[in-house]
């Protein structure tokens, strides 16, 4: 029988499975295919006995007649997932009792007891090291990316090398005090070495090889890894070298003067299941997936949550994206949504919030601060009778951008505001901004110097308060200062039962309140505004003539400089 080719191939392969790791067979076999100590016992026979003949190539066969073959040249064994084979230098240093210190050490002293009792073990030359012993592969600490003997490892592999994996049978210990350092600014490289850990959780084993001489077994020098094996917690499971079951027999060639070398292969012997079992299981999973979905389905019910008739439901996914032109850094926002009359919200919603402190980067001629602060708002608004003399308003954003200096004291840099958009979709909004001001040095004095700087009582006064009922708000004698402006990015959702209707209008409609039906004002307002707009080149029609983009567009026009 013709002997298969070496695999020069000896990368590793990624496998996925479901079944218990348990399961998993590997067979081993390992076999000395010549010695160079039999050239030279040819070579070195007299002249005249070797004559002129040429040595056959039977001469150097691997029969046990004519190589001097030994018991311990060839070997096989078929090893489960962590079983423990032990090699001769454990045998001969576990044997010892003074030597078990640790409690697996004490374990491994009473399994190998129990192996001398019934007859010793029967591998010589395979045996493993678990997950649990204290080995380390020094080739794999710092692997290569080629096959390149001048290969220099980059940093990112030298840092990687030096990376530890959980163990799955590590647990998180219930009621566990938190370190009071939550962040280390200037952290060592052994507190990094010790807290560089992927959580994914991993299980390794070393299948070795003892390939030294005959009668010289049990030393360190000639232990060589055969194939490791690792099975992290998602089922996935690393062979390398892969198994050879396609290719031909992997090769070791031993340093020294003898040069042995050694061919070995890699199988996978796990019992293969058996059609019935592999499709009593295939309908056990569709039954386990059917009750999940099931299961999942009573979470969420089957019937579509609407709103009550003349509701209407808005979501805003909104996020605050960047604050840019203010004189200082260290910025953050603080901002809340006012609710006018007619709308209301969820008892858990929360309706303000705070922003991070973010340092600013010069992008152009100003400075930005970029938060990426999101949130989440969901609001009602329910419809009354349309008889009442007032449009309905929108409910509207107030926020106020502080600074904060190196004692940790904060000024206001400015107060603004944004109306949530009547249509739904994707609006990008840019509010600019304001602060109010003093008049002299004094007061930029002492906002430099230690932080004082005047405020809004009540931030609504950004807009028309909501406390204010008269007909006339003056500001008169009220300095301000325009400060930078900040961009917020909001996604509108609305649900109503209104949008089902349909109507010969509907292509018409532009926001929400004119399909929620009954806002005959606001279409008043609309057809007031577009006749306005016919009498361009009246003089007192210029003012509407410049808001006419702005209504044709849609744009929303944020009124922010007080008079």
């Amino acid at each position: 029988m013709e002997e298969p080719g070496w695999s020069a191939d000896a990368g590793g392969a990624v496998y996925r499975s479901r079944d218990p790791v348990r399961n998993l067979r590997i067979r081993v076999h390992i076999q000395r295919v010549t010695s160079t100590s039999l050239l030279l016992q040819q070579l070195q026979q007299p002249a005249g006995r070797q004559g002129n003949e040429l040595i056959s190539l039977a001469t150097f066969s691997s029969h046990p007649a004519a190589s001097g073959y030994c018991p311990d040249d060839e070997e096989e064994a078929v090893i489960g997932w962590q079983e423990k084979l032990f090699s001769q230098f454990e045998v001969d240093l576990y044997q010892h009792e003074s030597v078990c210190h640790t409690p697996l050490d004490r374990q491994y002293h009473q399994e190998i007891l129990k192996l001398e009792k019934s007859g010793g073990r029967k591998n010589y030359r395979i045996f493993t090291y678990t997950d649990h012993d204290r080995f380390t592969n020094l080739e794999e600490r710092c692997q290569k990316v080629t096959s390149s003997e001048q290969e220099v490892p980059s940093f990112l592999a030298e840092r990687m090398a030096n990376l530890r994996r959980r163990r799955q049978d590590r647990r998180p210990t219930e009621g566990s005090v938190l370190k009071s350092r939550i962040i280390t600014w200037k952290p060592s490289e052994e507190f990094i070495k010790n807290n560089h850990v992927i959580n994914t959780p991993v299980q390794t084993m070393y299948i070795m090889g003892d390939l030294g001489p005959y009668g010289m077994l049990g030393h360190r020098e000639y232990e060589h890894v055969l194939c490791t094996v690792k099975v992290d917690g998602n089922g996935v499971i690393t062979v390398k070298p892969d198994f050879t079951s396609t290719k031909g027999a992997y090769r070791i060639e031993l340093d020294g003067e003898k040069r042995e070398l050694w061919r070995y292969t890699v199988e996978n012997a796990s019992a293969q299941v058996q059609r019935e079992e592999e499709e009593r299981e295939q309908r056990m999973f569709r039954d386990l997936y059917s009750r999940h979905k099931e299961y999942l389905n009573g979470l969420v019910g089957s019937d579509f949550e609407m709103t009550l008739p003349g509701a209407l439901r808005l979501f805003v996914n909104g996020e605050i994206v960047s604050a840019q032109g203010y004189e200082y850094d260290h910025l953050y926002v603080h901002f809340f949504l006012e609710l006018p009359s007619r709308w209301s919200s969820p008892a858990f919603q929360q309706l303000s919030g705070v922003t991070q402190t973010c340092a600013t980067k010069t992008l152009g001629r100003d400075n930005v601060a970029y938060f990426s602060y999101p949130f989440t708002l969901e609001m009602f608004f329910t419809q009354e009778d349309e008889s009442e003399g007032s449009l309905p308003q929108w409910p509207v954003i107030y926020f106020e951008v502080l600074s904060l200096d190196y004692w940790q004291r904060y000024r206001v840099e400015g107060y603004g505001s944004v109306v949530l958009p009547a249509a739904p979709g994707f609006h990008t909004l840019t509010a600019p901004t304001w602060r109010p001001t003093e008049l002299g040095t004094v007061s930029e004095l002492r906002r430099f110097f230690i932080g004082g700087s005047p405020e809004l009582e009540d931030m609504t006064y950004v807009r028309v308060p909501g406390i204010f009922k008269g007909e006339c708000l003056s500001r008169f004698g009220f300095r301000t200062e325009t400060t930078g402006s900040v961009t917020f990015r909001l996604h509108c959702l609305q649900q109503s039962r209104a949008f089902l209707e349909s109507s010969a209008l509907r292509k018409r409609m532009q926001c929400v309140l004119d399909r929620l039906g009954g806002f005959s004002q606001q279409n008043s307002l609309y057809s007031v505004l577009g006749k306005a707009l016919s009498c361009q080149s009246q003089p007192c029609g210029e003012p509407l003539a410049q808001l006419a983009p702005c209504i044709r567009s849609g744009e929303v026009v944020i009124p922010q400089e007080p008079l």
